[in-house]
């Protein structure tokens, strides 16, 4: 399958997982955010769900944490033109809670057919749930963040890079300088050299939008 070929079946299996209704959060979804970004990547990051921003507008880490992960992906010379961004679930769970297990059964495939059909080279995993989700193993992100490790994913032979979710800078700003490490080897496990571009430090979060996504909610530590 050529970049061309890959770009369109992606297509063809986001307009397929757009009328999901396998769990019950089908019911209360605005609609399903399948992820988006380069159909080649050779970078995937993964996270947990959706949140409100992002379930309305059908697009992963739009709110600060999204504007933090662009920060730091420009830290490496990097854009989110170049990778792709999904997550474990494609609908927002309610206020925001943790996935619950059957719901993340349910939705797996969506994310291992992503991989499949998308052949990155490394998936970063944000935070813990997909952590554990994508490395079969039990170990939080507290204990394995920063560490590569060699996976088959989606019947692809992949890097999997478990990093803090951007979120948790949000919350404990000494979070940033692990994450900023975390992200300074992504260039390297990709085979390529740093080219940072100059960027600003991320605008304070307000109150009110740390509010919609508790940390202790989003499976951070």
């Amino acid at each position: 399958m050529d970049a061309v070929e890959r770009a369109a079946a992606l297509r063809e299996y986001a307009d397929q997982t757009a009328i999901c209704t396998t769990c019950a959060l089908a019911q209360g979804r605005t609609q399903v955010v399948f992820g988006n970004g380069d159909p080649n990547a050779d970078l995937m990051f993964v996270g947990e769900a959706p949140g409100y921003h992002e379930d309305q507008q059908g697009v992963p880490f739009v709110g600060q944490a999204g504007k933090l992960l662009d920060t730091l992906l420009a830290g490496i010379g990097m854009t989110r033109a170049e990778v792709f961004v999904a997550n474990v679930l494609k609908c927002r769970p309610p206020g925001n809670r943790d996935p619950q297990p059957e719901e993340i059964e349910a939705c797996e495939s969506h994310l291992f057919k992503q991989i499949e059909l998308i052949k990155p080279k490394l998936v970063a995993t944000l935070g813990n749930f997909a952590t554990k989700l994508l490395s079969g193993r039990p170990a939080g992100i507290t204990r394995v963040h920063g560490v590569p490790q060699d996976v088959v994913l989606g019947g692809n032979a992949v890097t999997l890079y478990p990093i803090y979710h951007p979120a948790a800078a949000l919350y404990t700003r000494a979070m940033l300088t692990v994450l900023e490490q975390d992200f300074a080897r992504i260039p390297e496990l990709l085979g390529r050299a740093v080219t940072p571009a100059p960027v600003l430090d991320p605008e304070p979060e307000p109150e009110r939008e740390l509010q919609l996504e508790p940390a202790v909610q989003l499976g951070l530590f």
